[in-house]
């Protein structure tokens, strides 16, 4: 057992390119061997939003590209990276009931930007995965 590593769940939409983020994701690495497994909500934005709450996809896909590479660029072990439901809670319980995880990682933007902030996303994904979070406040990338 001292030999698995801790799988992550990584769950970043706007804030997926940050530099906190990565770091956050340095950090955890340095704790423990750990995999991680990017996943980018699809979810759209202002007026997009109100429009066609399913209009982030191509974002969320955008996103997702581009971090995977710059992950993997730094030594992370990616173990791979989806692009999940709009709304980020069902995201989250899609990706823990499909795969195993021990841990997630929530990044968002700060509380007065920050939608999935509102929403309390950080320990609504606690409750709902029962896994332990670590919440990292990200500026917007990119």
């Amino acid at each position: 057992m001292a030999d698995e590593k801790a799988r992550v769940l990584v769950v970043a939409n706007q804030t997926a390119e940050s530099d906190e983020l990565l770091a956050a994701m340095r950090e955890r690495a340095e704790e423990s061997p750990a995999t991680f497994t990017l996943l980018v909500p699809a979810t759209a934005h202002g007026v997009d939003w109100a429009a066609d709450m399913f209009a982030g996809g191509e974002e969320a896909a955008h996103h997702l590209e581009a971090q995977v590479e710059r992950l993997r660029g730094t030594g992370l072990d990616i173990a791979g990276a989806k692009v999940g439901d709009p709304d980020a809670l069902a995201a989250i319980e899609d990706a823990v009931n499909s795969e195993s995880y021990d841990e997630l990682i929530v990044s968002t933007l700060p509380l007065h930007l920050s939608k999935w902030l509102k929403l309390d996303l950080p320990s609504k994904a606690a409750h709902a995965s029962g896994l332990p979070v670590r919440h990292v406040v990200a500026s917007k990338a990119g």
